[in-house]
């Protein structure tokens, strides 16, 4: 194995705003053969002995299957969630069949059905389960924890996972709810094109003092974005989800953009559902200068089959380049897993059928 760590980050003394003088360059993580020869190990232990990963049940097992590992790599993922070091990293060489997992399925539905890419499913359980409580949505892919992102014909215009030729703008991951993740994980079973998922970290970004009071200011608006209502309303629309929803997108509550350490901030954002109160130019010039920051210092990363992409929801905001899907089974797929640091915060009346499947 083979990992690379960024060196520190200066700040001016008495300066304002921080210097970028080392950009927040994502962390690097290389499984070697022995740890991938581990990791094939673990998939015959759990082979039909416990619940599939994308089951909310499965988190509840006594397995302890993040435990199982390899040495180096769960100690670079608890480095990481104790440090805050980077807004993302990446951990290369899980192992991927492109034969064995069969065409790119068309829908979600298709895909959460199949037994193809089960190992893959494992593998980013157990990483989710080193940082963290991985849980999901009642609203999204039928409650399932881990998700399929890939392009649906008829979705390509849409601000989500499943849109293609439209640029997918920056966001925290359903930056509209209190209970948000805090890891994103993005796993690649297949890239051909090699699309890239965008990347910002708000440590690189330059505001002024100014900019910095009003976005940590209460004058924002976060609706949620229409997937989570879409999804929802087609398959249970009198489930007891959609009122608060409704309520969400009707009365959001004002929030900040920016929060926590003035200089170090952490940052809650979704461009494309975002408003601000009516006649207030100030918070909306200062959110368009946050926006062209963001732009200004993105990278991009290419998550190519066997390779993990883990974003930190509170430092870092993300999207994906515009592509052409073909819908020949051989576009982009990736498998999708959020993390909370601490699954029992503020879940009172958001847990409706199980704590790992919330609203």
């Amino acid at each position: 194995m083979t990992s690379t760590y960024p060196a520190a980050r200066a700040l001016r003394p008495g300066a304002a705003d921080p210097v970028p003088d080392v950009p927040d360059t994502p962390l690097e993580y290389h499984l070697d053969a022995h740890e991938a020869a581990e990791l094939r190990a673990v998939v015959a232990r759990f082979a039909d002995t416990q619940p599939a990963p994308d089951q909310p049940e499965f988190y509840d097992g006594d397995h302890a299957a993040e435990e199982l590992l390899p040495a180096g790599l769960r100690g670079f993922l608890l480095s990481y969630r104790r440090t805050e070091s980077t807004a993302a990293c990446l951990v290369h060489g899980f192992p991927v069949d492109d034969g064995r997992l069969g065409p790119t399925p068309g829908h979600w539905r298709e895909a959460i059905g199949g037994r193809a890419a089960r190992a893959q499913e494992l593998w980013l359980a157990m990483c989710g389960l080193a940082l963290g409580d991985p849980f999901g949505w009642v609203t999204l892919q039928e409650g399932r924890i881990i998700q399929n992102i890939l392009p649906i014909r008829g979705d390509e215009r849409r601000q989500s996972g499943y849109g293609s030729e439209s640029l997918l703008e920056f966001h925290t991951e359903d930056g509209f709810h209190p209970n948000r993740c805090d890891y994103l994980l993005l796993f690649g079973l297949r890239n051909r094109d090699r699309v890239p998922t965008v990347v910002s970290s708000v440590r690189d970004v330059r505001l002024s003092d100014h900019d910095r009071t009003v976005l940590a200011e209460e004058r924002f608006h976060i609706l949620p974005d229409t997937e989570h209502i879409r999804q929802l309303e087609a398959s249970a629309p009198r489930h007891p989800a959609l009122p608060r929803l409704y309520a969400m997108t009707d009365r959001p509550v004002p929030t900040a953009v920016l929060f926590g350490d003035r200089l170090n901030p952490y940052l809650r954002i979704d461009r494309p559902f975002m408003r601000v109160g009516p006649g207030d130019s100030e918070a909306a010039a200062a959110l368009d200068r946050l926006m062209d920051e963001l732009r200004r210092v993105q990278r991009e990363i290419v998550v190519g089959p066997g390779s993990l992409l883990i974003v930190d929801n509170y430092r870092a905001v993300h999207g994906r380049r515009a592509f052409t899907p073909r819908y020949d089974g051989t576009d982009r797929w990736l498998k999708k897993l959020t993390v909370s640091r601490n699954l029992r915060r503020n879940l009172s009346g958001y847990a409706l059928e199980h704590p790992r499947v919330i609203v």
